[in-house]
């Protein structure tokens, strides 16, 4: 029996029922796809819900503003994804009258869609031959066939592209492109796979080999930097009511357009007398302030190339500003999960 004919047969019997598997329409494969990039089923599905129910069409999708569209996404992470979904649904209405193509190479030309994202979407919804590659279907195919070229070289990522198109079955492709996803993320685990149940365990050449733990190969190429943000968090009253401040970041860095309270980034982690000297460049105000540190244990929040040590300063003051926010109003603006999970905590304990 082929690779492909026992791929298939396993999906038809170990298939989860998601929501997008439901559908055929462009749109909500796209919605899916981008969202599962560098993240679980698990906790995509509920954003992928809830994106679908507050824009139901890619038209929605685009009219939406991009504060909107960045609060419903807050918590998911890579947020230039969520930038770039804005930016091609605006696309696909504009130069594609609200249809998205149904070609691979027309697909690959949308802002955020790569090889992947085209391949699974003119595959899954236009049944075009074209093979999925992403990081389950570079597992499966590496320990199956016992490729020990990197998957993130240049040689790897031409080498499995070939390799998936070779064995892939084109008569079949839209639920053939699902299964293999399927059976890397289920059976071809990363981690202890169950390869006594598996049905390619008689013909796999990294079981055969005690391989199973050694590939795919990557190569490391992600050095983690370590930064320390320190966020002041002004509270003062204005016209009765109790307020903050938020900033929009801005440039190519992480959290672009999200918003966040005054930052004074420092070399290592500083205590209040360290900081007291740079406040004036970040937080300008008219008195001294009574400022206390809100939790003395710096929260480590670890991106993907970056842990950020970070504390946050209350700073109580008299100064109002111009673009102040209620307390109550703080959670409904588009910031970044780290924030987001502070003004949870800063509110229970406040009021």
């Amino acid at each position: 029996m082929k690779f492909a004919h026992k791929i298939l047969i396993w999906y038809a019997q170990n298939k989860r029922t998601l929501p997008w598997r439901r559908t055929r329409d462009p749109y909500k494969i796209w919605l899916s796809e981008i969202m599962l990039q560098q993240t679980r089923v698990q906790q995509g599905t509920p954003y992928y819900l809830k994106f679908v129910s507050n824009f139901p069409t890619v038209k929605d999708l685009a009219q939406a503003s991009e504060e909107r569209v960045m609060k419903l996404w807050q918590g998911l992470g890579y947020y230039s994804r969520a930038r770039n979904l804005h930016a091609t649904a605006k696309m696909v209405v504009n130069e594609y009258e609200g249809k998205f193509p149904e070609t691979y190479q027309e697909l690959i030309k949308l802002k955020g869609v790569g090889d992947y994202t085209a391949s699974a979407i003119s595959s899954i919804c236009f049944d075009e031959a074209e093979p999925v590659v992403d990081g389950n279907v570079y597992r499966v195919l590496a320990r199956y066939f016992g490729v020990d070229i990197p998957t993130n070289s240049s040689e790897g990522i031409k080498y499995f592209k070939a390799l998936a198109r070779k064995v892939m079955d084109a008569d079949n492709i839209r639920d053939y492109n699902q299964g293999i996803m399927e059976f890397g993320a289920m059976q071809c685990s990363p981690k202890s796979p169950d390869c006594k149940k598996c049905p390619l365990s008689d013909s796999c050449v990294a079981l055969q080999k005690n391989k199973i733990d050694l590939l795919p190969v990557k190569i490391n190429k992600t050095k983690v930097r370590k930064r320390y943000f320190n966020y002041l968090v002004p509270i003062f009253s204005q016209d009765g009511v109790t307020k903050s401040v938020l900033k929009q970041r801005k440039g190519k860095g992480i959290w672009q357009n999200l918003f966040e309270f005054p930052l004074f980034e420092s070399e290592g982690e500083i205590n209040l007398s360290q900081l007291t000297p740079s406040l004036p460049e970040v937080l300008p105000l008219e008195d001294v302030p009574e400022i206390t540190e809100f939790n003395d244990k710096a929260i480590v929040h670890k991106l993907s190339h970056q842990h950020l040590y970070t504390k946050f300063w209350i700073v109580k003051t008299n100064t109002t500003f111009d673009d102040a926010v209620s307390l109550s109003e703080l959670e409904n603006q588009a910031v970044p999960v780290l924030i987001a999970d502070f003004i949870t905590t800063f509110k229970n304990s406040y009021f």
